[in-house]
């Protein structure tokens, strides 16, 4: 069982995505470092913080909707000082060519 890093040595990501989901978008939170049962137990608060669903898998959370805003609100809230927001048309990178 990995050992899970202090919230403030965390470097997390928030991002939207909607692509291979239907057209449906989902906030991602990922680069979590540490125990499973701790990133499911991170993946059922942001859940409730945001009143939506959502699943934990891959080393993922998948919050359903774009909640990128409360989902960094809520990281930032609970110590997650290193965490990034990132909007979502800086973030593509296609074949190294940056699409702004």
């Amino acid at each position: 069982e990995k050992q899970t890093l202090a919230p403030e040595a965390q470097l997390l990501r928030v991002i939207l995505e909607t692509k291979h989901r239907a057209g449906k978008t989902v906030t991602i939170v990922y680069g979590f470092e540490g125990a499973d049962a701790d990133l499911e137990a991170l993946g059922k608060a942001l859940k409730n913080f945001c009143g939506t669903g959502g699943s934990v898998k891959d080393g993922e959370i998948i919050i359903q909707g774009d909640h990128r805003q409360k989902v960094f609100q809520y990281l930032n809230q609970k110590g997650f000082a290193k965490a990034k927001l990132y909007i979502q048309y800086i973030f593509k990178i296609i074949k190294g060519l940056v699409l702004i």
